[in-house]
């Protein structure tokens, strides 16, 4: 796989204010319930053969936010992220297969110190040069993994049959990065 020549290889940087780091999971079986990481960092080493890129990030996990304090409050508790043992999860990548416009990255997630290989189908939006002349590129990526694969088993029984929160997590990503500088 070979990056088209426009494309500046080096380390590219996480434009966090133009990126959703989100999950959606579904709640008592009949509503989606969506959330996110304000706080992450992230790096891309672009390489020219596109195969050997990687990625690496960081998410604060007290930076959770569903819109609803006491939930966050709950989310970032023992319960689920325990914040305080755990302050952060972490993605690095372990591969990249496909084409420069949509792939798959594979890499270890890891969440409460419990790392698990995930693929993410990725899909490149392009790259443009803003109005400031810093040049930009967007990748958007979606998976779907286990919370009780990272040891977030909490839950609550419903009165009329299931749970309150389904194991399944559907993580959703929006990611603007910056060019390396010339």
């Amino acid at each position: 796989m070979a990056l088209p020549t426009d494309i500046a290889t080096g380390t590219w940087t996480l434009d966090g204010s133009h990126s959703t780091v989100g999950f959606t999971v579904r709640h008592a079986g009949i509503s989606k319930v969506r959330g996110e990481f304000k706080e992450v960092d992230a790096t891309l080493d672009l390489a020219a053969n596109f195969a050997d890129s990687a990625i690496k990030a960081t998410i604060k996990a007290a930076s959770f936010d569903s819109g609803d304090a006491n939930r966050d409050g709950h989310v970032r508790g023992d319960d689920f992220f325990d914040v305080e043992k755990f302050p952060e999860l972490t993605f690095v990548s372990t591969g990249i297969e496909g084409d420069d416009d949509e792939f798959k990255l594979t890499g270890d997630l890891t969440i409460k110190g419990i790392s698990k290989s995930v693929t993410l189908d990725t899909e490149f939006n392009g790259v443009a040069v803003d109005p400031f002349g810093t040049t930009r590129a967007g990748v958007s990526a979606k998976t779907t993994i286990s919370r009780k694969d990272f040891g977030l088993t909490w839950n609550a029984a419903l009165e009329a049959g299931g749970v309150l929160v389904s194991d399944k997590v559907v993580i959703v990503l929006e990611l603007e990065f910056v060019a390396p500088s010339a």
